[in-house]
């Protein structure tokens, strides 16, 4: 038996859909294709699976996630997790939060900052860099226009140049938009041992 998950944590659940992931065996050469290119270069998940019965889409969406979240310049690897964890805990999507606090505490070397936040909440208390790329994430994944010229300010104020201020954007409306399809098409789930 299987249990939905409601509650944040860096250990990664499964993540279950409700539609039938594309069976690689009975792919398309389309679908083979799209596949090729994979979020982080990594094994083909189910919800990549899922996301291959629209080829077209996921040809743009693979190299669109692997350009916002890892190619070089710009905020830093760990920063675009927090960005990504701020949006997915605003968006209460558990899944995404493992893997981005994971990511985060893995990159930084430490999970006092992901502790924090799964503890705290919003109100953690963070380092002032921190603390601007979290509350921004969580108020454009709120709503874009709730976003205000303080918040910009404060990104500046804490040392967030052009560059960097853009990657933020785009790793929090990625994911604002992945949550929000992994919402859709599955849960976080985790087996039960013993229970039938």
């Amino acid at each position: 038996m299987k249990k939905v998950l409601t509650k944040f944590t860096r250990n990664v659940p499964q993540w279950q859909p409700r539609v039938t992931p594309v069976d690689l065996a009975e792919a398309s050469e389309a679908q083979l294709e799209a596949l090729q290119v994979t979020p982080s270069n990594t094994k083909v998940s189910d919800y990549v699976l899922t996301l291959a019965h629209d080829v077209e889409s996921l040809k743009v969406r693979s190299p669109l996630f692997n350009a916002i979240m890892y190619d070089k310049g710009g905020m830093s690897r760990a920063e675009r997790e927090l960005s990504a964890l701020g949006a997915s805990m605003h968006n209460h999507c558990i899944y995404c939060a493992a893997v981005h606090a994971a990511r985060h505490a893995q990159l930084e070397k430490t999970t006092d900052v992901t502790d924090g936040l799964f503890r705290d909440g919003a109100e953690a208390d963070l380092a002032p860099r921190d603390r601007a790329i979290f509350d921004f994430a969580v108020a454009l994944s709120d709503s874009p226009p709730r976003v205000e010229r303080q918040q910009v300010e404060a990104l500046r104020a804490a040392g967030l140049d052009a560059a960097e201020v853009l990657d933020l954007i785009l790793s929090a409306s990625l994911f604002n938009w992945a949550n929000r399809l992994m919402h859709v098409l599955g849960d976080p789930v985790r087996e039960l041992d013993g229970v039938k």
